[in-house]
Parts: C-alpha cells; structure tokens; sequence
C-alpha cells in the first residue's frame, strides 16, 4: 500500500497549522492570492507548485451562489432517497461489487469497512463516478477562501492542493469536481487526500478521479479513520408499537439494543447485538419509516452533517447489502421552507436554540421541536407539521 504522507513529512506541513488562528479573507482577490502564496512559501511548499495554483486559481461567483443555495438540505428524507437510491444504482453497485471484488476485498482486510457502505458514498457521491462536477477545483477553493463565510475551512484545503500538485496528482489547471472543492468519484477535499490518499493501481499517483482503486481504498481508510468499528452494524429497519414512547428516541438518546426491544422495537431483518447502544429515530415522524442507528452511524455523521444525506446513503448501504425497501408508509406532511422559518423564529421566541432560521431542518430544530411537543403533551418524534406551526 502506498500512500501520500511522505510530501507532508518531507515539507514538514500540518495538517491543522493553518488553523491555529482566524484565517484572513475578503478584500481584493489577487492580493488575498499573494499572500495565499507567500504562506505557502513559509510553509515549505515547492515554488513551482504555489506558481501553478496561483496562476490557475480565478474567483468564481457561481461557487457563492451554490454555496448559499444548497437546496438539498431542504428536501426530505423520502424525497431524497427516493431520488438518490434507485433501482439501476442498486444494479450497477452489484455490478461494481463483482468488477473489482479484489479491491473491495482489500478494503475490508485492511480497514473493516465492508463493500456496501463504499459503494452507497460512491453512488450518493458521483453516481459512481459519472457526474464528478466541472468547477475548476483550486478556484472553488480559493473562491470560499477568500469569502469570509468559512475562510478557516477552506484556506488550509487550498495549502493541501499546492502539495497535491507538487506531487503530479492534480493539475491545478485541469482538474475540476464540486463547488465546494471536493474532488473524484468519492469526493474528497484535497486534505484528506493528502493524508488519508491511498495508491491502489500503484501507479505512483492518487487519482480519485479515474482510479477506481483508489477511490475505494482512499474512502474505506477515511472510514476507518473515522472511527468505524468493524463488524458491526451501522442502520437497520425497525417497527414500534403504538405506545412507543417517542420522546426517547432521537440521534442523541441511546439505549442498548436489549433495552429498545424491551420497549416493543423490533428488526425488519436480523436485530443487531443486544449489547450495543442505539439510538431509535424517524427521520419523517412516527408515521414514516423508523430506524435504529448504531454506533457506526456516528461516521455518516462525520463524513457529511446533512441529516437527510446521513440517512439516505447510510440506508442506501444496507439496501446494497440485501436489506428491504422500507416500509410504504404516509408520514404527516412536513413543512415548506417558508413555514420552517416561521417556525424557527416561534421556537427562537420561546427560548430554544434552532442554530438560525433558515428554514432547513437540522439537529438543532429537531432537538426544539422534539422539546416542545412533550411540553405541548403530543407524540414527540421531532417532526415540525403545519398543526404544530398552527399553534403559534
């Protein structure tokens, strides 16, 4: 196995050095570059490298537009999975699964991580490779730097693409992915490729790109880095009864799996180890399909905070596993984004933390919403309905 530390070791880089303090932003751009490129410098980084980025990076105003309009976040969860887990991704994930079996084998050997949970972020990620994004990579980058939204976030990924480049990974001219500066058929930002990257054709290169080898090996080692404890479960199915006490359940409430059976919740499939925690939650109330989340489920959260993307290709997984389709079910309807900000700014009103009102359902409004449905004495699955909004 060959991976890419030795460029990090050799120019002495930090992964986190850029973030020790607030990272400088805004102001003219070419400036903000220059000096973008004298820390480079200081850091080590190769002249030739820092000229390529420099050179190749231009501002772009449609990664802002993206970046303030990420409308997927306000799609359900049955909206999103429905779109994102269909029946040819699940048959074309059979199809990669036996086209490269010994790649998908190593992964598991070597990290734990077993092939579904790979092939659902390849899907969700790239369509397994076929829709990877045409923005050039160091000028989305360098375009969120400079915008003083997430200068910290950014800045040190642009420091990772120098290295990269010096290295003969990327061509800061050329290679192009998300908006928001992810590259390849797993999309990964330039960072984790630098320490996490992992050579699997040995070729000499990373290529997330067009190396289906090391995508996969690169993916299952930030997995695992991630904290993934192999051989155990990460999502499954479940039914409640209906005295289920939904204020109980929730991401953040964990009962051992004995202790939810216990409460009546019971596997569609094989009940995971009684002596795990687990959290019960459902992402679209108690009348929309229901979950029991394990403690693996903590790495979908890492890997992207969106909740309904954490749910969808973590379900996903299980469905390129052999798990079934989840049950047809009505959930209540949910609210538009118009009417969440409404009833954001109410919870705010009331003293609850909803983090903004933006109209997108996060932890922050469901954990409110789950709060005041028990002070209000109805079922408290965390789900905001047009009924729950009338009451303000």
């Amino acid at each position: 196995m060959k991976t890419i530390f030795g460029l990090v070791a050799a120019l002495g880089i930090s992964a986190s050095a850029s973030l020790a303090q607030t990272a400088p932003c805004g102001g003219n751009f070419n400036a903000f570059m220059q000096q973008v490129a004298q820390e480079a410098r200081a850091q080590g980084l190769p002249q030739n490298a820092i000229n390529a980025v420099i050179s190749a990076a231009r501002q772009d105003s449609k990664v802002l537009r993206f970046d303030r309009a990420q409308g997927v976040f306000r799609q359900t969860f049955l909206e999103f999975s429905q779109r994102s887990i269909s029946s040819s991704r699940l048959r074309i994930g059979a199809q990669k699964l036996e086209q490269y079996a010994n790649v998908f084998a190593r992964a598991e050997r070597e990290y734990g991580v077993p092939p579904e949970v790979i092939l659902a972020f390849w899907a969700l990620e790239t369509d397994y490779g076929a829709v990877q994004g045409d923005f050039n990579t160091v000028s989305a980058l360098a375009t969120l730097a400079h915008d003083c939204r997430r200068p910290d976030l950014f800045r040190p990924e642009l420091f990772a693409a120098i290295a990269l480049t010096a290295q003969g990974d990327i061509d800061p001219a050329r290679t192009t992915g998300a908006w928001a500066g992810e590259i390849g058929m797993v999309q990964m930002l330039p960072e984790d490729i630098l320490t996490k990257g992992v050579d699997g054709d040995g070729d000499g290169h990373v290529t997330l790109k067009t190396s289906a080898p090391d995508a996969i090996l690169t993916a299952a080692r930030l997995v695992a880095d991630l904290g993934w404890r192999a051989g155990e479960p990460w999502l499954v199915e479940v039914t409640v009864p209906d005295n289920f006490p939904w204020a109980e359940s929730g991401l953040t409430k964990k009962k051992s799996v004995r202790d939810w059976a216990r409460l009546g919740v019971a596997a569609r499939g094989q009940m995971p180890a009684r002596t795990l925690n687990a959290s019960v939650f459902a992402p679209q109330g108690r009348r929309g399909p229901v979950f029991m989340a394990m403690p693996n489920y903590a790495v979908y959260q890492e890997w992207n905070h969106s909740f309904v993307y954490q749910a969808s290709v973590s379900y996903m997984a299980t469905r390129i596993g052999g798990a079934q389709r989840y049950v047809q079910t009505t959930p209540e309807q949910g609210l538009s984004g118009d009417q969440m900000e409404r009833l954001q700014r109410a919870l705010q009103n009331r003293g609850y933390n909803v983090g903004g009102a933006d109209g997108i359902l996060g932890a922050k409004t469901r954990a409110a919403v789950q709060a005041e449905q028990v002070r209000l004495g109805i079922p408290a699955d965390g789900w905001p309905t047009p009924a729950l909004l009338a009451r303000y």
